[in-house]
């Protein structure tokens, strides 16, 4: 494939999940495909992506991934893109807030036959639960 059926590729599965299809994870990734996210370790394989999904969809009902920003050279993608959405369901073991979130995260994927077979990704976690009120920067004096 060529680098901009690649990014093509990459689009296409941000719009599949922005629909909220996981059925789109079976179509688009090897059933071998793995996950790398120092914030979600947890996370390894294609089954394991699809429940993560399918939970952040329970939490966040209205989430939106917003592309910012593309790079493509040979089989692999890197990108940067924008979540955002409200925390309206059970997250981690918490309490819905119901507060609006915005991240950021960058990937890279390799892709191979027009599937993905693995995932590298940062994410801002820190701000996420800073954003959710989970964690705070500030010190507190005693």
């Amino acid at each position: 494939m060529s680098t901009e059926d690649n990014k093509a590729f990459i689009r296409r599965i941000l719009d599949g999940l922005n629909q909220k299809n996981v059925a789109i994870i079976d179509e688009l990734c090897t059933p071998d495909f793995v996950f790398h996210d120092p914030a979600n370790p947890q996370v390894r394989s294609r089954e394991d992506f699809k429940q993560w999904f399918t939970g952040m969809c329970a939490a966040f009902p209205d989430l939106r991934f917003s592309l910012e920003d593309m790079l493509a050279e040979e089989d692999k993608v890197a990108y940067r893109y924008t979540f955002r959405a409200t925390h309206s369901g059970s997250w981690r073991g918490g309490a819905p807030t119901g507060k609006l979130i915005t991240i950021t995260a960058t990937a890279i994927a390799r892709i191979t036959d027009g599937k993905s077979t693995e995932l590298w990704q940062n994410t801002d976690a820190l701000g996420l639960l800073q954003q959710l009120g989970l964690f705070s920067t500030s010190a507190q004096a005693e």
